[in-house]
């Protein structure tokens, strides 16, 4: 990458940056877990029992291991090296929200190593309650957790417009479209999904003075993007993994939905590409190289799906080049408009209301990876 930075910018705190965490969702890692983790990931929101047994069978189909603690294992591998090769020298943390390794206990064995101040690196790039202000409530909670010892703690900006970022996936895109059949390519349609949440949640998403919906927003910037990078001059935005009752809306339309309509359209062949997703969780593996793959083939449409950019060599250097941005002081590097919020110390808001907490309707919990 070519950036060699001593890791000696502060925090605000008088303290220099010592060490990296990555901060994730988290998932069960054999049966046993799958329960537990999604009590955890929906205490105190009402779901009912029989609501858990049906998630929990998405997991158990692939033996009770989510796909999201492996992936960001090999992340943080990769992100080490990064990090060697740019000259920092910043140790990497791992922490989850919901399963093991807890942020809880990470944040409290820094403190103990001797960290004082630490960057966060969430494995979210967007804005709103689930991709950003939930993280910040996870420092923060860690930190009281910790108590005196506890290290300062600075997020990490949001990322969904970084050019690292949208340059993989516009790959990812023309290598999906090559898997086509040759006579289908040239009419194939893209689609672009990301998880729905529930409109009052997007409506409350970001700064009031910015307009609110910054989570849609800030996906369909990097559609468009994507698409653009791709050579796409047309495409889609949809939605997927949506729970809860029907009569709460949602971002729509549905991935499974849309595939009706297109077929409707007479649409032979679709590439759809996970924009709202780094890696391949248990939302992609299932929703869409199940659920959305098996309705395409019930409608007779070609289907593929790009790959999601954690695995590719440049999300590492993307983690890094975020690290070299805060210890630089540099502009942030990106190629969209919509706001670019979410690097705040300790678990501070970006602004007053800013992602307000909207109470979730019960049903399937929202991100459970």
């Amino acid at each position: 990458m070519g950036i060699m930075i001593a890791a000696n910018s502060t925090d605000g705190s008088g303290s220099r940056f010592d060490a990296l965490l990555v901060l994730s969702f988290g998932g069960p890692e054999q049966p046993a877990d799958v329960r537990p983790f999604l009590e955890n990931v929906t205490r105190g929101r009402g779901v009912p029992p029989e609501r858990l047994d049906a998630v929990a069978e998405h997991y158990l189909h692939f033996g009770g291991v989510s796909p999201i603690n492996a992936l960001n294992r090999d992340i943080i591998s990769r992100v080490e090296s990064e990090l060697v090769s740019a000259g920092m020298d910043l140790p990497v943390y791992f922490g989850n929200r919901n399963w093991h390794p807890m942020v809880e206990d990470t944040v409290a064995r820094m403190g103990e190593d001797g960290v004082r101040s630490a960057l966060v690196f969430p494995t979210s790039a967007w804005g709103g309650y689930s991709g950003c202000r939930q993280y910040h409530e996870d420092v923060a909670r860690a930190r009281a957790a910790a108590g005196e010892g506890a290290p300062h703690l600075l997020k990490l900006r949001q990322y969904y417009d970084h050019p690292l970022l949208i340059g993989a996936f516009a790959d990812a895109v023309r290598e999906a479209a090559v898997q086509l059949p040759a006579g289908c390519r040239a009419a194939a349609r893209l689609v672009f999904t990301a998880h729905s949440v529930p409109v009052s949640a997007d409506v409350n998403a970001g700064p009031p003075a910015e307009g609110g919906r910054l989570y849609s927003r800030q996906v369909a910037e990097a559609a468009r993007l994507t698409a653009h990078a791709a050579g796409f001059d047309d495409f889609d935005l949809v939605w997927q993994s949506r729970s809860g009752p029907p009569q709460v809306p949602w971002l729509e339309p549905d991935i499974c939905d849309h595939l009706d309509a297109l077929a409707g359209r007479g649409v032979g062949a679709v590439i759809v590409c996970p924009v709202g997703f780094v890696s391949d969780h248990l939302e992609v593996v299932w929703d869409l190289d199940t659920e959305a793959r098996d309705k395409a083939a019930e409608l007779g449409i070609d289907f593929v799906r790009a790959a999601t950019p954690g695995t590719d060599r440049r999300f590492a250097e993307l983690v890094v080049a975020l690290v070299a941005e805060q210890l630089a002081g540099t502009p942030a590097a990106r190629l969209g408009s919509e706001p670019l919020l979410g690097s705040t110390l300790d678990g501070q808001s970006c602004a007053v209301d800013c992602c307000k907490t909207v109470v979730r309707p019960s049903g399937r919990p929202a991100h459970t990876r």
